[in-house]
């Protein structure tokens, strides 16, 4: 009887460890580990806001938010393709719109001025939605929502990139990128 008791213990022990550890490896390297400027590269989501500029054309130029659908609604040209592309690429189609018929050699600049925000659940004080900030860090995410809970693990935090279905474990360091859109999910710690 002791033994079958014992075997019981050590079974739900491994079970706990496990579920706290959550499915697949935990990742000490990769993209989120290296110093990245998001802004070259970087693709447009919904809740993300940009500046258009169009030379000479002050009724034109203003601020726009990515919509629901994914688009922009751009002045005189109407709904532009925007989830998923960069700011560059664009401006460069808002150009050609634009010269099809509404100006005359249009110049077109774009930038992105609001980052989509990220998300922080579990072990946090202050779990929710965040602005994201350039550079943003792990660690720099969970002191926006005031820190660890006092059953957090600190060492593993669960991160989903916006549009994939799944987490990924990561080992927490100071290095850890966090990107626009994140949801993060701090687990608890059972001793």
């Amino acid at each position: 009887m002791l033994q079958r008791l014992a075997l019981l213990f050590g079974f739900l022990l491994l079970t706990v460890g496990c579920a706290e550890k959550g499915d697949g490896p935990i990742l000490s390297s990769g993209d989120r580990y290296a110093a990245a400027d998001i802004a070259g590269d970087y693709r447009l989501g919904v809740g993300d806001k940009v500046r258009m500029t169009v030379y000479n054309e002050p009724n034109l130029t203003g601020e726009f938010w990515v919509n629901p659908d994914g688009t922009l609604a751009l002045p005189l040209i109407g709904s532009v393709p925007a989830r998923g592309m960069v700011v560059a690429d664009i401006a460069r189609d808002a150009t050609a719109k634009f010269a099809d018929g509404y100006l005359r050699q249009p110049k077109v600049s774009m930038e992105v001025i609001t980052f989509r925000p990220f998300y922080i659940l579990g072990e946090v004080s202050a779990p929710g939605e965040y602005p994201y900030a350039s550079g943003l860090t792990a660690l720099n995410a969970i002191a926006t929502a005031k820190g660890f809970t006092p059953r957090a693990n600190r060492d593993v935090i669960r991160i989903r990139r916006q549009g994939e279905a799944s987490e990924v474990n990561y080992k927490l360091t100071p290095e850890l990128v966090i990107y626009p859109g994140d949801t993060i999910r701090i687990g608890e710690r059972f001793f």
